[in-house]
């Protein structure tokens, strides 16, 4: 069932009501019965930073509509420092809320130019949500920090992955002569490094045929799952040519050492300290610099060098430090 304009105004219950069902239905927890709150959370995190990105400032975006949440709440969120166990993964963030952004997008395709409208209806839905968690033992202003820290961290990612391929285009393809794969390279390499960093790297030094270690193959999935929905072909070629792990390791070292300080600066400045964060943003701008060079009909780089030569920069740049750290430390 879809709704015109019109609709917006007239039967926008009903719209809620199904944009809750399609919502819900998403979040059943694992036995079918009940809602996995914190995915919950997560994907409306997602429908959040959809809706702002229509604004061209869409940081106060969203700080406006914290506001208004507050105000809808009676309650500020709750303060102080959040425990690292309290969240997921920053990769696992990322996966729920651009599930959350997908639903939204399809949801409100139709009616973007009532913005307005959207957004009571976005606000609306988080207050029940918190409600009806909240009779299950939840604090209201507790629900309410997840879904800022969530929602930031949604956003940061968004707004990092487009700076960081925007440093590499004017920066090293515009001034230094960069070409595009070796623009990919650098880009998987430095989201490679800043995950076996973020990891005690000399305690990840398991590699066992082509599988790789969780943390990693959920990184490679960011980035394959940005490239696809930017119009990157679909395939099963991602791993096509990859070195055997008997091979000696070969990451792009000059291309780390010329990249990773501008990135660097970028966190700093944008206070993205965590160095998971730092990972998922980098695979997410690896996606992206895919789509715009292997995407399309004639592609400047044909997929599947492209995608191979992403994911092997990635996996080898992982393996090279968890190698070395492994060495450092006996």
């Amino acid at each position: 069932m879809t709704f015109d304009s019109a609709s917006i105004l007239t039967d926008k219950a009903a719209f809620t009501g199904q944009f809750v069902h399609a919502l819900v239905s998403k979040c059943r927890d694992h036995n079918g019965r009940g809602v996995d709150g914190m995915r919950l959370i997560q994907m409306m995190a997602g429908a959040i930073v959809e809706f702002t990105l229509l604004f061209d400032e869409s940081d106060r975006g969203v700080e406006a509509m914290y506001d208004h949440l507050a105000t809808m709440l009676g309650c500020e969120p709750q303060e102080g420092p959040v425990s690292d166990l309290a969240l997921p993964p920053a990769y696992i963030i990322d996966f729920r809320a651009e599930q959350g952004r997908e639903l939204t997008r399809r949801m409100f395709e139709d009616w973007l130019h009532c913005a307005y409208e959207f957004q009571d209806v976005l606000l609306f839905v988080c207050q029940q949500m918190f409600m009806a968690m909240e009779e299950e033992g939840q604090h209201r202003r507790d629900l309410f920090r997840l879904l800022i820290e969530c929602t930031n961290r949604c956003l940061g990612y968004e707004i990092a992955a487009q700076e960081l391929c925007d440093i590499v285009i004017e920066q090293k393809i515009g001034l230094e002569g960069w070409s595009l794969p070796e623009s990919i390279s650098g880009l998987s390499a430095v989201s490679g490094r800043a995950l076996a960093l973020s990891l005690n790297a000399y305690q990840q030094t398991a590699f066992r045929g082509a599988d790789l270690p969780e943390h990693l193959d959920r990184l490679t999935c960011v980035m394959t799952q940005e490239a696809v929905r930017l119009g990157l072909p679909a395939g099963s070629d991602w791993r096509f040519g990859l070195a055997a792990n008997d091979r000696p390791l070969d990451a792009p070292y000059e291309l780390i050492a010329s990249l990773e300080p501008l990135a660097r600066d970028f966190f700093r400045v944008i206070r993205m300290h965590n160095l998971m964060d730092q990972a998922v943003a980098s695979a997410k701008a690896t996606g992206r610099m895919l789509a715009v060079a292997a995407g399309g009909d004639r592609p400047e780089v044909e997929p599947v060098i492209a995608k191979p030569l992403a994911m092997a920069a990635m996996t080898e740049t992982y393996k090279t430090v968890c190698t070395q750290y492994a060495i450092m430390s006996m």
